[in-house]
């Protein structure tokens, strides 16, 4: 790729191009060559590969060149209007895709899973990308922001300007946006609002900048999610999986995925508030026993009153890649890492313990791919891998992949 100073292209300058395909992240792949030959890699929002548009170049740096659809010259026959007045390049940030028929969108995540495992994992491989449920309405956690008159909002893409709304059509209806759009709230705050299996409705803020914490504003100060015949409690800090259905069906595959017998020990590696732990409690029955690690203190504390009744549930506070290697042995790994993945260190010590199964699942490809390389040279191989559009409208994905012994010594 050439940098900036070799092609002298610039923010606001327009250029005609064609996409050739997606990027991990979000953007569309273009190429632009220079009057004196030099070829540029560019990166393009709101585009589908195919398409002949015009662009406008946005952000130069020495590592990437960014720019945003202007005109789409020949469009995709898988563009489509989006649904939301706030999906465009001047609008709110918050989804990638909505120019994209559903169907084309999850296609387009298989691509992004099928090129990281080819380019970081060496690993020739296709997956399909799952549909879930329909593409709006599922979304039952936000963090909004307010401007500096009050009114609710999100970012626009890669700024902090705060586009003011007065619908986001990803939530679920009991979110409630549209009301909040009508009232003046505080000016320059994030405000996180979530809605709960059970009906329950909790909104906290924070300052908008800096480090502060989320304090309750309205609703009850504890949450209750469903899970099987569990009803869990999270609290406004805990981690909760973002789709209506994402609990349900992650706990499903999970399960398929770790065949757990009666009497194992299971190992559930950034547990949260136990969602994988009270999807798995029946399974391991009265012999077996699940032990549950997790950073967070506040998930812990819900943890450990949403199994205060279980003595088979061990709940530990602290650094996974510091607990892990004090424990010595399980017959099945889960671990639910956050985007970054698990890393190195903690695969190392996942092989020493030696699991006949670990079930891992990914929100982001890019850190499975790598640690499914981590897990090939601790002796585990990937046997089955499935892919969730969990976050429709947006480049995320969500996946879950079995890894188990490449070789019994």
């Amino acid at each position: 790729m050439e940098s900036k100073a070799q092609i002298s292209l610039q923010v606001g300058q327009r250029l005609t191009v064609d996409i050739e395909k997606i990027a991990h992240g979000g953007h569309f792949i273009a190429r632009h060559e220079s009057e004196s030959g030099k070829k540029a890699v560019i990166f393009v929002r709101h585009a589908i590969p195919g398409e002949k548009v015009e662009i406008e170049i946005t952000s130069t740096s020495s590592n990437f060149i960014r720019a945003d659809v202007v005109q789409v010259i020949t469009p995709s026959p898988d563009r489509v209007v989006a649904p939301c007045k706030f999906a465009h390049r001047d609008g709110c940030g918050g989804c990638d895709f909505q120019h994209i028929s559903a169907s084309r969108q999850r296609t387009l995540k298989s691509e992004v899973i099928t090129e990281q495992f080819a380019r970081i994992a060496k690993i020739p491989m296709t997956v399909e990308v799952e549909e879930v449920d329909q593409p709006l309405h599922w979304r039952t956690r936000v963090t909004a922001t307010t401007d500096h008159n009050g009114a609710i909002g999100f970012y626009s893409s890669r700024s902090h300007r705060v586009i003011s709304v007065d619908e986001c059509l990803i939530a679920v209806p009991e979110i409630g946006i549209k009301e909040m759009s009508k009232q003046k709230l505080s000016p320059d705050v994030r405000i996180e609002i979530a809605y709960s299996s059970e009906g329950e409705r909790m909104v906290a803020e924070a300052p908008k900048s800096g480090d502060g914490k989320f304090r309750q504003n309205s609703g009850p100060a504890v949450l209750h999610e469903k899970i099987g015949d569990r009803l869990l409690q999270v609290s406004q800090r805990s981690f909760w999986q973002g789709h209506k259905r994402a609990p349900e069906i992650l706990a499903a595959v999970v399960s398929d995925f770790a065949e757990i017998k009666n009497g194992d020990l299971v190992l559930d590696l950034y547990g949260g508030v136990g969602l994988f732990t009270a999807s798995s409690l029946n399974a391991v029955g009265s012999q077996g026993s699940i032990h549950l690690v997790e950073g967070s203190k506040d998930a812990t504390s819900d943890a450990k009153n949403n199994f205060a009744g279980q003595s088979n549930v061990q709940i530990t506070t602290g650094d996974v890649a510091k607990i892990i290697t004090r424990i010595q042995s399980a017959d099945v790994v889960i671990l639910d890492p956050p985007r970054e993945g698990a890393g190195k260190d903690v695969v190392q010590q996942l092989a020493r313990i030696g699991a006949r199964g670990i079930v891992y699942v990914a929100c982001d490809p890019a850190a499975l791919a790598r640690d499914t390389v981590y897990l090939a040279e601790s002796g585990y191989s990937m046997r089955k891998i499935r892919a969730f559009d969990l976050f429709p409208m947006t480049h995320h994905i969500e996946s879950v992949a079995l890894f188990t012994p490449s070789k019994v010594s």
